[in-house]
């Protein structure tokens, strides 16, 4: 009998989602835009604080009209953080910038700020930097906010994976100039897909909800004086985030329990560390990772295999953007020399199942199964 699968972090649905696009389908509305658009704009932005939201189809779509909005251009610099998933910046590279890579600091594995002081002092005038809160931890958003606000450049902030954390008890995606969510199905909260945009800018989420719909312009007839895309979210998938959005607290709740929980079962064991926390801040603990000693006889591609062998979904941490193939060319930018402070996470780490129906039995078993790798 093949064993229960227990999933990386997987989407819960409620019923409240239901609800709401079984209202969309009495209704008829259907297509892009309607009621529940316009009320998952609303509740987004008043959940984070932030004045205004745009709903569309992804979250790389809402990194793409960030780029576009923040005026990027062909040829510009763009710094991003290389430690992320490669949608954070690929959007800089549609409109054909030029990627620099910064470094991430130990504290919370995010942007180093002083990285990023080094970046402007080589390349003093970049057209944007995007900065990722990783796994749900909040970057040093404050240092890294005054270092562009200091050079006058835009702010672009990747909250893809962090909805729900705060910094200084502020949400992040709203320190910079724009901010981003993802609801992808692993997503504390999922559309299944979709994302959204925010921004304190009016005229800027009107902006991208323009250029979202094909950017027909305000005639009787099909007239297009810009190039324009099919980025809008369906009113039928909006209910599905209205529905979710009630339960993000939950799920948040649940998410820092469980890596409260694996933080608890490995501190015997020295040669496991639980990802970082940022004192600052309050993580959504999206994810829980670990990383294992050097020269530890047990590795990250162990653990995996051991918890493959009972149906336990795991995955590697996310490799670093400038050892991708894809930018080879990039310029990197670190504090110190030798191995990267990213490339060391690479090399050492392991993102634990995450998944907010994992039963106290679940979390035994995969606790349990990492524990004898190290003799426990």
């Amino acid at each position: 009998m093949e064993r229960k699968r227990i999933y990386l972090s997987s989407p819960t649905m409620h019923g409240d989602e239901q609800r709401m696009v079984q209202e969309a389908f009495d209704t008829n509305w259907i297509s892009p835009l309607g009621p529940n658009v316009n009320g998952f704009e609303k509740e987004m932005a008043d959940y984070v604080g932030c004045g205004y939201a745009a709903a569309l189809s992804s979250g790389t779509a809402a990194l793409h009209l960030a780029t576009i909005l923040a005026g990027v251009k062909e040829g510009d610099i763009v710094f991003a953080q290389s430690f992320t998933f490669s949608a954070s910046v690929n959007p800089a590279c549609y409109e054909k910038a030029i990627p620099v890579f910064i470094d991430s600091e130990k504290d919370t594995w995010n942007m180093d700020p002083e990285a990023l002081k080094r970046a402007f002092e080589k390349y003093p005038h970049p057209a944007a930097v995007i900065a990722v809160h990783l796994y749900g931890t909040p970057a040093k958003i404050d240092e890294i906010r005054a270092i562009c606000e200091k050079h006058q450049v835009p702010l672009i902030e990747d909250a893809a994976e962090s909805l729900g954390s705060t910094f200084k008890g502020q949400m992040t995606g709203t320190f910079g100039d724009f901010g981003v969510y993802s609801f992808n199905g692993n997503k504390i909260i999922t559309t299944s897909g979709g994302g959204m945009l925010v921004s304190e800018n009016e005229t800027a989420i009107a902006r991208a909800r323009f250029l979202s719909t094909q950017a027909r312009d305000p005639e009787k007839y099909y007239q297009h004086s810009t190039i324009g895309y099919n980025y809008r979210m369906s009113n039928v998938v909006a209910g599905i985030g209205r529905g979710q959005l009630l339960h993000l607290e939950e799920h948040k709740a649940i998410k820092q329990k469980i890596y409260r929980q694996y933080e608890a079962a490995f501190a015997d064991i020295p040669e496991i560390k639980m990802n970082p926390m940022n004192p600052d801040g309050d993580a959504n603990n999206w994810l829980s990772c670990i990383t294992i000693a050097p020269d530890c006889d047990v590795t990250p591609a162990k653990i995996m295999d051991a918890l493959a062998e009972y149906n336990i979904e795991s995955r590697f941490i996310w490799k670093p953007m400038h050892l991708q193939p894809v930018f080879a060319n990039c310029d990197f930018i670190q504090v110190k020399e030798g191995i990267s402070v990213s490339e060391d996470i690479f090399n050492r780490g392991l993102c634990l199942s995450s998944d907010i129906k994992n039963t106290a039995e679940d979390m035994e078993l995969i606790i349990s199964i990492i524990r004898r790798q190290f003799g426990r």
